[in-house]
């Protein structure tokens, strides 16, 4: 266990270093070959958990430490074990003893008995230093006080809901490639290799336990993709048809792409300005035998476009990505209030232009996967503002979950007008995503 714990310390040191999560950890397990792939998954674990509940472990170390700690891995280290104290069912002295062996590596001669001093006080006043984290909304919440606030103005009645909801596991769902088989056939080969799903939609299927995608039936020929529930109802919201000639603008990493292209035969561009990332576009359509016209290109300028229109558009723009936090757990603590007027421009840049290439009678679908208003409802308001031969279209679909199935923005805003856009909040079934669909008149 001291392996994993030295390496989700590191990983979640990077991470307030500035870098990403996902890919700090690919680098730290290739420089570590020896690793087993169990040490791997558990020290994947950790690092995750820990920035989940970040400001709750920070506001439970803090009274017990004469001054913060200087040195970042040794104190992400004490986080981590008291993560593990707090949440997880290995036995107290085994996670003192193993953090105590990783602390004894470092050159810090005096760390490891700063560490064994510390986490055996925390067992003894747990109790005690739970109940007056609860006090602090960073964390109690576990977000920084600027995104709790935002939360609190902007959802006064489901705020609290929406936080804990972001704090979960996330759901694994899968879609059905209608062109390989049903819903109804793949849910029964599920459930014949032990994985129970229950239904969503027409296409989704929400697993019971995630797994590998390894063991998904006849995943590598392209029957099935993982793709969140919320995510896909892009395809039945664009209703593409035979013959269209349709754009997936910011398209990587694809599954809106492959999902377009199963509902329909349709002449398909898929634009990403990152190279690496069309490639696994590329890669992601030959798994499910589909194909596009892949093109390298900023969806914020028209360089790239050979200057035929579009009959349907799907912008699914860069964003704060704050609805999909459980998801990417670093995103809480890397972003900055002020990352949220750059992706508002961003975002009006990219419609902007993408308008411009959509034909009269055709539609785009504006997508984020954020939660803010500022990136959502207010982008669409002010484009509509600026752009008289702009119409919004009404989204009536309505979602299968337990929960309150989709939030409509006169819901949960003092705006008094008509809304006929879609946010979606975080829940057990799928991802928080905002969804508005235009049409050119």
């Amino acid at each position: 266990m001291h392996i994993s714990q030295n390496l989700a310390a590191k990983a979640v040191s990077e991470v307030f270093a500035g870098r990403n999560l996902t890919i700090t950890l690919e680098q730290l397990f290739k420089q570590h070959p020896e690793i087993t792939p169990q040490q791997r998954g558990v020290a994947q674990d950790l690092s995750y958990s820990c920035l989940r509940h970040y400001g709750e472990l920070k506001a439970l170390i803090k009274p017990l430490l004469q001054k913060p700690l200087k040195d970042p891995w040794l104190n992400h280290l004490l986080l981590i074990a008291i993560y593990q104290l707090r949440y997880e069912t290995a036995q107290p002295f085994t996670v003192v003893d193993q953090a105590v062996k990783a602390a004894s590596k470092t050159n810090l001669p005096w760390a490891k008995g700063l560490v064994n001093g510390v986490l055996r006080n925390f067992l003894r006043e747990q109790t005690s230093l739970i109940a007056g984290s609860q006090e602090d909304d960073v964390a109690k919440y576990s977000y920084p006080q600027w995104w709790v606030n935002k939360i609190k103005s902007q959802y006064p009645q489901q705020w609290q809901t929406i936080l804990q909801a972001g704090n979960q596991h996330p759901p694994m769902v899968l879609r059905v490639n209608i062109r390989k088989t049903t819903q109804s056939a793949y849910q029964q080969l599920l459930n014949d290799a032990g994985h129970a799903a229950a239904v969503l939609g027409d296409v989704a299927l929400l697993l019971e336990k995630p797994v590998s995608v390894e063991q998904l039936p006849h995943f590598a020929d392209g029957w099935v993709s993982v793709q969140d529930y919320g995510a896909q109802l892009a395809a039945a919201f664009l209703e593409v048809q035979d013959g269209m000639r349709v754009l997936d603008a910011c398209c990587a990493p694809g599954g809106k792409t492959g999902h377009l292209l199963e509902s329909a035969n349709i002449e398909m561009t898929a634009l990403d300005h990152n190279e690496i990332r069309l490639k696994r576009v590329a890669e992601n359509l030959s798994r499910l035998d589909l194909s596009a016209n892949l093109k390298q290109g900023d969806a914020s300028k028209s360089d790239w476009w050979d200057g035929k229109l579009f009959d349907r558009i799907l912008a699914d723009v860069p964003c704060t990505a704050s609805g999909v936090v459980r998801r990417h757990v670093d995103i809480k603590w890397l972003r900055r209030e002020a990352d949220i007027a750059s992706f508002s421009q961003q975002q009006a840049l990219i419609l902007s232009s993408l308008w411009q290439m959509l034909a009269k009678g055709g539609k785009l679908l504006y997508v984020t996967c954020s939660i803010f208003h500022e990136e959502n409802q207010a982008q669409i308001d002010n484009f509509l503002k600026n752009n008289a031969d702009a119409e919004r279209v009404p989204l009536n679909l309505v979602l299968q979950t337990e929960s309150e199935p989709l939030v409509n923005l006169q819901q949960v805003s003092l705006q008094k007008e008509k809304m006929e856009d879609r946010q979606l909040l975080p829940c057990k079934q799928h991802d928080g995503f905002f969804y508005a669909l235009l049409q050119k008149r």
